[in-house]
């Protein structure tokens, strides 16, 4: 357990390892302290031993490309962040200059002044050329975020979101969604666009009824430490009705760490924590979950 003399900074202790080895289907290593090297073999030492490396702007889908490419476990995932398409659109509406915390991040050093849709355009074109690369195999995250960007933002990032679609079908690439506060209108821009055949939604965080929708369009449901927080009964309900083929398990770190150490830095070496909660939602042992969870990830990310 956490004790009250544990800085909040301070990692995690490292929990039991997992028996039947998972993937970290979401993670942001970037944003984590140490090197890339220490943070996989810490988590390949609790049995999780292999993770998407996500980027949230140019500049760190092309280091997701660059670590997935030196690295044989880590596979990529390419896009502009929700809240990043109006920041080069309209620099910085809505307060988009703060990190989006729970339920996705963005690397500050992406940051850009305005440029309109031109500068979009050619931000998307780099994310289609990185996207085409083998060891790249998601287009993500994108979506919408009505949390962070006001409606002076929205055009921006619907628009950015729909070429992001396309992008993942023209490149035959799995999709990774986040969406935060805009379940309908995700849904219905997948619903417009015609989604691509493997689309995640990262960071689950929509109620049983909308995992329902989900399941029925075959939508992959990614859970994260949220999960097993307190006050999640929601989403523990949508994971106890999601289809088990379906689902997969995140850390979305260096955010949204698993209770008991929820404000403590996360990293992919705590998935265990989330695996087992998981299992219990389910009541299944945790061995089925995590075979059904390290199937289910390399199927959505064709690995």
């Amino acid at each position: 357990m956490s004790t009250p003399s544990a800085s909040k900074d301070a990692l995690p202790p490292l929990p039991e390892p997992l028996r039947v080895a998972v993937a970290d289907s979401h993670t942001h290593l970037d944003m984590q302290s140490g090197t890339v090297e220490e943070g996989l073999a810490r988590a390949a030492s609790v049995g999780v031993t292999t993770v998407v490396q996500v980027g949230c702007d140019v500049k760190g889908s092309r280091w997701a490309a660059e670590t997935a490419a030196a690295h044989e476990n880590v596979h990529a995932a390419v896009a502009l962040h929700p809240n990043e398409a109006p920041r080069i659109v309209h620099g910085d509406p809505g307060g988009t200059s703060q990190p989006p915390g729970a339920g996705g991040g963005w690397s500050r050093q992406g940051a850009r002044t305005g440029g309109g849709d031109a500068a979009l355009d050619d931000a998307l074109a780099e994310i289609e050329a990185l996207a085409a690369l083998d060891h790249v195999k998601a287009v993500g995250e994108t979506g919408l975020d009505y949390f962070r960007t006001g409606p002076e933002g929205m055009a921006a990032q619907e628009r950015s979101f729909r070429a992001h679609i396309e992008i993942a079908k023209r490149q035959g690439k799995a999709l990774v969604i986040h969406d935060r506060e805009a379940h309908a209108d995700v849904l219905r821009i997948l619903r417009d666009e015609g989604a691509p055949e493997r689309t995640v939604f990262h960071c689950y965080s929509g109620d049983a009824e909308m995992a329902r929708l989900c399941a029925a369009a075959g939508y992959y449901m990614s859970f994260a430490g949220t999960v097993t927080f307190k006050n999640a009964a929601p989403l523990r309900e949508a994971l106890a009705v999601a289809p088990l083929e379906l689902v997969l398990v995140e850390t979305d770190a260096p955010y949204l760490t698993p209770a008991p150490y929820r404000g403590r830095p996360n990293a992919p070496y705590l998935i265990p924590l989330t695996v087992r909660a998981m299992a219990a939602v389910r009541g299944i042992g945790e061995d089925a979950m995590a075979t059904a969870l390290a199937a289910n990830t390399a199927r959505a990310f064709a690995y």
